[in-house]
Parts: structure tokens; sequence; C-alpha cells
């Protein structure tokens, strides 16, 4: 017994309009369909081979990720970055590593994890420039304002109206502490607010 129903449908393969005999014909003939199945074949097996070809080139990391002492090279590969730059790091004593023969420095595996834990900044250390020095000091002397406590220069230009040179004539008449992070020159809002409310 054949359907008596009629619908026009859109093929999901080709996208050509098309009159179906059942409310879920998705293909407008027997070639689209089979096209379609080789197509969602295909996609399957490029995914396959994407995940395999992944998981080739992340075995040598899980497999440095369970050793307990690193080479040289190991630590580069996982840090991606140059042997230079990890020799660099341990003659600055960021990195500790051992020297157990003339070709042969070993680092740590739990050495080079406590390199992320621990805080990257501290109050004043050591060999700090002078221009940090400046800086960490005027921060002191506004009061240790956190950066959301602030303004950078922008928006007191557009909060206030004030023009770029006025605010810096306004911010050296007063001496307010203007603290440059990054591209960013920044001033507290307390100060601001109150000289120019």
């Amino acid at each position: 017994m054949s359907s008596k129903i009629e619908v026009q449908r859109i093929c999901q393969y080709c996208g050509n309009e098309f009159t179906a005999r059942t409310t879920v014909t998705r293909f407008c003939s027997h070639k689209c369909n089979k096209a379609a199945y080789k197509q969602k074949e295909r996609a399957g097996k490029v995914e396959t081979s994407n995940k395999q070809t992944q998981q080739i080139k992340t075995q040598p990391i899980e497999i440095l990720k369970a050793k307990e002492f690193l080479t040289v090279r190991d630590v580069a590969t996982l840090l991606n970055s140059s042997i230079r730059t990890v020799y660099r790091l341990i003659e600055q004593g960021n990195i500790k590593a051992v020297n157990i023969a003339q070709r042969k420095t070993l680092v740590k595996r739990s050495d080079l994890d406590k390199l992320f834990k621990e805080p990257t900044h501290r109050t004043q250390p050591e060999g700090i420039p002078e221009t940090q020095k400046q800086e960490i000091n005027e921060w002191v002397q506004a009061g240790g304002f956190e950066i959301p406590d602030c303004y950078n220069l922008t928006e007191v230009q557009d909060k206030y109206g004030i023009s770029e040179t006025a605010l810096q004539n306004l911010i050296k008449r007063n001496s307010i502490p203007k603290i440059k992070k990054g591209w960013f020159a920044y001033v507290p809002k307390v100060v601001i607010d109150k000289l120019l409310s």
C-alpha cells in the first residue's frame, strides 16, 4: 500500500527542494543519500585520525610528566622554551639543577612544579632595578592602593572631561603618585575624586 502523502522538503545533502512521501525523508534521491553517508564516514575517519595524531604529539609530554628526574632538553620541552633559556634559568637560580657529569644536568620534577606554585612577586627582592624600587615606594606613599582603587589616565579624562595636558599638570602640581603598570599609568581614585569633584 503506497503512501498518498506529499510534502515539500529540502534535501540535507544538495539543498534542493523535493516532494517527499514521508515527513522524515532527508534526501531527494538515493544518490544524495549515499553521498551524505560517505561524507559522514569520511568525517569520522578524519576525526579519528586527528585524535591519533594528537595522542602521538602529546605522548612525549605525558612520559616526561611521569619522570622523576628531567634532563635540560626535557625541561625545555615541558616549558616550551629553548635549551639556552633553561640553562639561563638554572644560572639565575630560578630552577634548581644538579650537574652529575660533564654533560649531564638533571632537574627534579618536583622542583620544577614548585617553580609555578611559589608566589612570583615579593615585596622588594635583592637586585631589583632602581626604577621598580621607585614605583614600589610610590605605591606605598599612595597608601598601597590596589589597581581597582585607581583610575587609569584615560578614565580620568573621560569621567571629568579634562584634557591630557591639564591632567598631567594637575598630577605634577599636587604631587599625585602616578604608577605605571604595563601600558597604563594609574592614579588613586580617592585623590582624583577629591580634587576634581
